[in-house]
């Protein structure tokens, strides 16, 4: 048995790309895509004609709606390939504006409506800002199952619990690249691998949370660095991985442990919290990486969203 298939007895893997061609090889259930990620397969000989053809069919549209036709359509192939769900994310540039954040996931649903694809099998992704959070339990309440993404904190996690969203996104790796870089010449890479990566104890104290108090929401880590950190989210729910690294995974034999497990979560003491508007912005702020890194997140999907638009612009 690969190491890839040992984690699959534990955890739902999902391939994070939008290469949907590279999918098949690792068998995934579901998959997830971005601005970043669908930017870089559009740059892929593989898969102009994909966006070609797209533009063309809704030339003289707003390049808002077009965008949303090209992210729509790299998720149908996706669908081709997973059993599963896939997401599709809301422009970053909408990440403070509730309403907006709504009728744009609207839009992206009822074009896979449109292209017969249920509700099921569409997550739509939004920032896990304090108004992405509001207009994820907006959406989840009309039958449109949402993904948080860039979701780097405690609080976020358990705004998104209290706001019913059916599944987060938080970045493993992002988080241990923002400790590693403030650490500097006195990081340890040995002291904090593993369990001990600051970015999979993020991840296992959200998931331990959520699984004592019986929150339904499914816990994801995504952004990993290498599989090490895989390996030790091993029994999350799911665990959305780069080809790059499932490979690495399918082409190794070491065997796998599950350090996530729901019982023992359970019987662990664990003290509840709650935040509102104001408690959530500020416990927010007092946590230096999740503000720097969901600020930093957003851009550069915003950066990458207008490169996109460019490209499109171009034809």
């Amino acid at each position: 048995m690969t190491s890839l298939e040992a984690l699959k007895q534990y955890t739902t893997v999902v391939a994070d790309t939008g290469n949907f061609k590279q999918l098949a090889q690792f068998a995934p259930k579901d998959a997830t895509t971005n601005p970043s990620l669908i930017l870089k397969a559009v740059q892929q000989p593989d898969y102009q004609p994909l966006l070609a053809e797209a533009v063309a069919a809704h030339r003289g549209e707003p390049i808002d709606q077009i965008i949303d036709q090209v992210l729509v359509r790299f998720g149908l192939e996706i669908l081709k390939v997973v059993p599963g769900r896939v997401s599709t994310e809301v422009d970053a540039r909408l990440s403070f504006d509730t309403a907006a954040t709504i009728a744009r996931a609207q839009r992206i649903m009822a074009l896979y409506e449109e292209a017969g694809i249920g509700r099921e099998r569409v997550l739509i992704k939004v920032a896990s800002t304090w108004e992405g959070i509001q207009a994820a339990r907006a959406l989840q309440h009309e039958g449109i199952r949402c993904n948080l993404t860039l979701l780097f904190s405690f609080c976020q996690a358990v705004a998104c619990g209290e706001a019913g969203v059916q599944l987060i996104s938080p970045f493993v790796g992002r988080i241990y690249d923002w400790y590693k870089k403030t650490a500097g010449s006195s990081w340890d890479e040995a002291a904090n691998a593993g369990v001990n990566d600051p970015g999979v104890r993020s991840v296992t104290q959200i998931y331990n949370y959520y699984k004592h108090f019986g929150i339904e929401t499914e816990v994801m880590g995504a952004s990993f660095r290498n599989a090490g950190q895989i390996l030790a989210l091993a029994g999350c729910d799911l665990l959305t991985i780069s080809p790059e690294l499932l490979a690495q995974l399918h082409a190794s034999d070491a065997p796998v442990t599950r350090y996530l497990d729901p019982h023992a979560a359970r019987g662990a003491s664990i003290k509840a919290v709650a935040y509102n508007e104001a408690s959530f912005r500020y416990a927010l702020n007092e946590d230096a990486m999740a503000t720097e890194k969901l600020a930093e997140g957003i851009r550069q999907f915003a950066v990458d969203a207008v490169k996109l638009e460019g490209l499109i612009q171009a034809l």
